[in-house]
């Protein structure tokens, strides 16, 4: 077995006659046992590249289709120690709830890939039936990215860069774009029933996503292992909720006592202990990326700045909020819950305000005929009738647009916002203009 293991295409003619045995009904614990000693030296992206074989061989999708749990074992076995991993994690762990994300995402770059190849041999209603599927399955792929790469980006990976471990999330976040981007452009395909390179775009992506579950869980997650804390871990978990998660429902098994840890008010250097315990990938990484473990620096920037008002999402000074308000292109005006006015938005106006104002009820804002409305809209507000109430004019070539909310927190009436905005350009947007686009 050893000088097997030692030729790759040994190692891929042994797993194509390990999987056309199962095909034909031989003992699927005794074929297990001889796919472990092979795929613990192989590529887990080299796995759908057999599978393309077998269907060139004329093994039908549907034959290789049963055995599709097999191959997703073959997967977490490829992806060493997940398994491991979930079962020492109780449930609702942010680290398990991600390992048990992968999962699906294997079983789901597993399904594209066989639905994908067996495009190439079917014809007729057949193939349009596959395709349909295929759609499917692709578009389902995209809450991949607006929840499990989601959170990893906005939650996960401020913990390492406060550590100074920038390389790792540059570069899974890079990757996670390109997913997505093939993603969208493999949905074009399908639109368009452009069936070769719908095949070679299905294989394409499928080989990214076990690229992706292999880094994140050889690298990504055994080093957020290391370095984060029940308190890191418990403020993880409280935020988790608000992006999603793909496929998979955390119970409430775990939970920690310990403070909620933020990733701003981390401030410690790594220890010698963390570095020694960190995955070697990402050692290499460091060293490649970074030209070694000296080289990082921990971000000590301190969040909370003398003067600063704490809102309920961050801090800012006040003249930042009074600027902040005065330049986004709406003019904002604060009613409270006893119909007076609280506050406006300076910078240039649509219609003019001045500080005469505040503290003066709402109807003596307005023309005596349009009291009777202002009334109307305020008391639908606080009895909870309506939300909101919008309003267009025009001024001169101008469409002017104006809206009133109801401000309300658990319920509570707390007030109304009135926001007008001049949108005669916007009324003439059309396609897209990306970040990317700016110059």
């Amino acid at each position: 077995m050893s000088e097997l293991l030692n030729n790759g295409e040994a190692k891929k003619e042994k797993l194509k006659d390990m999987l056309k045995k199962l095909q034909e009904g031989v003992d699927e614990d005794a074929i297990k046992e001889e796919f472990k000693d092979v795929l613990r030296s192989i590529s887990p992206l080299e796995i759908p590249l057999i599978e393309q074989e077998l269907v060139a061989e004329g093994i039908s999708p549907k034959e290789i289709a049963r055995m599709c749990d097999i191959h997703v074992e073959i997967f977490r076995e490829s992806v060493r120690g997940a398994e491991n991993e979930i079962k020492e994690l109780p449930s609702g762990h942010p680290l398990r709830t991600l390992y048990e994300e992968n999962i699906e995402i294997m079983k789901d770059a597993e399904a594209l890939n066989l639905y994908a190849s067996s495009l190439t041999r079917l014809k007729g209603e057949k193939r349009e039936n596959v395709l349909a599927t295929l759609k499917n399955i692709v578009k389902g792929l995209k809450l991949i990215g607006r929840t499990h790469y989601n959170r990893e980006e906005m939650i996960d990976f401020p913990y390492l860069e406060r550590r100074g471990l920038n390389a790792v999330p540059a570069v899974l976040w890079r990757k996670h774009d390109e997913i997505r981007s093939e993603i969208s452009r493999l949905l074009r395909e399908i639109e368009r029933k452009n069936y070769e390179e719908v095949v070679k775009l299905s294989q394409d992506l499928a080989n990214r996503l076990i690229d992706m579950v292999f880094r994140e869980n050889n690298i990504l997650y055994p080093t957020l292992k290391v370095l984060l804390g029940e308190g890191e871990f418990k403020a993880i978990r409280e935020v988790d909720d608000e992006i999603g998660y793909y496929k998979v429902h955390p119970g409430n098994e775990w939970n920690s006592d310990a403070p909620q840890i933020m990733p701003y008010e981390v401030k410690d250097e790594l220890t010698a202990e963390q570095l020694m315990n960190l995955p070697q990938h990402l050692l290499d990484e460091m060293k490649e990326k970074m030209g070694g473990i000296d080289k990082i620096k921990a971000d000590k920037s301190e969040l909370i700045r003398e003067g600063d008002v704490k809102i309920e999402h961050g801090y800012m000074l006040p003249e930042e909020i009074s600027t902040m308000l005065a330049t986004v292109p709406v003019d904002i005006t604060f009613i409270d819950s006893q119909d007076r006015v609280r506050f406006f938005s300076g910078g240039s106006r649509i219609f003019t305000r001045t500080e005469s104002i505040l503290g003066r009820p709402v109807q003596k804002c307005h023309p005596p005929k349009s009291v009777h409305i202002v009334n109307k809209i305020l008391q639908a507000f606080k009895n909870g009738e309506r939300d909101k109430a919008e309003f267009w004019i025009n001024m001169g070539p101008r469409k002017i647009f104006i809206r009133y909310y109801a401000v309300r927190k658990n319920g509570e009436y707390l007030g109304t916002v009135e926001v007008t905005q001049d949108i005669t350009e916007m009324k003439n947007i059309e396609g897209e203009k990306r970040l990317l686009d700016w110059r």
